[in-house]
């Protein structure tokens, strides 16, 4: 069953918890502003309100959050929003800080554009950030937008659109306000050295499991099929030659070869955007053990997938007749949905 924790939000799209002994949690409004929750309750002012700068309209908006790994100390966050410059749209990573004065509050002067990405089309953005076990942030890319990645963007390393991004926040090189970590893929050539995975189309919602650092991601389809990855270095996921197990351009005897296969799929029978999750970690609800969560946007549908013996098996868990946009996982690994309505539930026994 889901339990009601707020409500009162709007357009929630993602949900986060620092890991600073506070027990306070994070949302992100998708027009612009992150809201903060405590106790139950959601607190009055905003932490963070950007938006006059940020572009909010269908998939575009504010989309990210992520906290340093050592946010206690350095009070240090990260955003991925959209933004219009002229008639362009692009997407943006920048860093900010918490107030000295107020640690409910961020600074917004403390902004430092870590990354601009043209976007050729208004949909298709990714949005999520996460840090790795090794310290370095990820950042998920959708194709660029449009129907059936027209631009090639899936396939071509000489493009940040349609992978994920691996980035040191730590240092800089070169003229960036990054560095490039050293075993990155194609740090050395072959592709841009910030890409760690590529082919994907629209990567909503993706997670490292706790202890053994696998990289979850749902990658929502075009007309047909939804996909669960677990990411690899280097790794081609197959868009846009694949949707899902399944050809898509060629339709039929596409080339196979090389390509990283989802554990799961799901058609367009059983909903319509996959919305990736975590792996249950928690103690509440003992009979989920290791399952990663996930669920879809358009269905409402959760499910589960566990493996067995290098076998994935999905497994319905609830109908929660939301709009599930996300989810969050507290400290402890317990599990909240983030229903696009304006809710934040946590997963409990049913």
């Amino acid at each position: 069953m889901l339990s009601p924790v707020v409500s009162g939000l709007t357009n929630p799209v993602d949900l986060q918890f620092p890991n600073d002994g506070t027990g306070r949690f994070f949302v992100v409004q998708q027009p612009g502003s992150i809201r903060i929750g405590n106790n139950g309750t959601l607190l009055a002012t905003p932490f963070l309100d950007i938006t006059p700068k940020v572009n909010f309209s269908g998939e575009m908006g504010l989309l990210g959050l992520a906290f340093h790994p050592q946010f206690a100390q350095n009070h240090k966050f990260y955003v991925h929003y959209d933004q219009m410059v002229g008639s362009q749209i692009q997407s943006v990573i920048a860093e900010y800080q918490v107030s000295a004065a107020d640690a409910n509050q961020a600074d917004p002067a403390s902004e430092r554009i870590l990354l601009t990405v043209n976007q050729p089309f208004p949909n298709h953005k990714g949005g999520q950030l996460v840090f790795g076990p090794d310290g370095f942030l990820y950042i998920g890319f959708g194709d660029g937008g449009s129907g059936g990645d027209p631009l090639g963007n899936g396939q071509n390393l000489q493009t940040l659109l349609g992978k994920m991004l691996r980035i040191d926040v730590d240092h800089t090189s070169s003229g960036l306000q990054y560095a490039i970590p050293a075993d990155n893929p194609f740090a050395a050539g072959g592709g841009l050295p910030e890409i760690w995975a590529y082919g994907l189309r629209n990567p909503w919602r993706f997670s490292f499991e706790r202890d053994t650092g696998r990289l979850f991601v749902g990658d929502v389809g075009q007309d047909k099929y939804e996909e669960i990855d677990i990411l690899q270095r280097g790794g081609n996921f197959g868009w846009n030659v694949m949707e899902g197990m399944h050809c898509f351009n060629p339709a039929t005897g596409c080339n196979m070869m090389s390509l990283v296969l989802p554990i799961a799929e799901y058609d367009h029978t059983e909903g319509d955007a996959v919305i990736g999750g975590p792996v249950y970690k928690g103690t509440a609800i003992p009979n989920l053990g290791r399952a990663y969560i996930f669920s879809d946007f358009g269905s409402g549908t959760i499910w589960d997938l566990t493996e067995s013996s290098g076998t994935w098996t999905r497994t319905k868990l609830l109908s929660s007749n939301r709009n599930v946009s996300s989810f969050g996982q507290d400290v402890a690994g317990e599990i909240y949905v983030v229903d696009y309505s304006g809710n934040i539930l946590k997963l409990a026994v049913q």
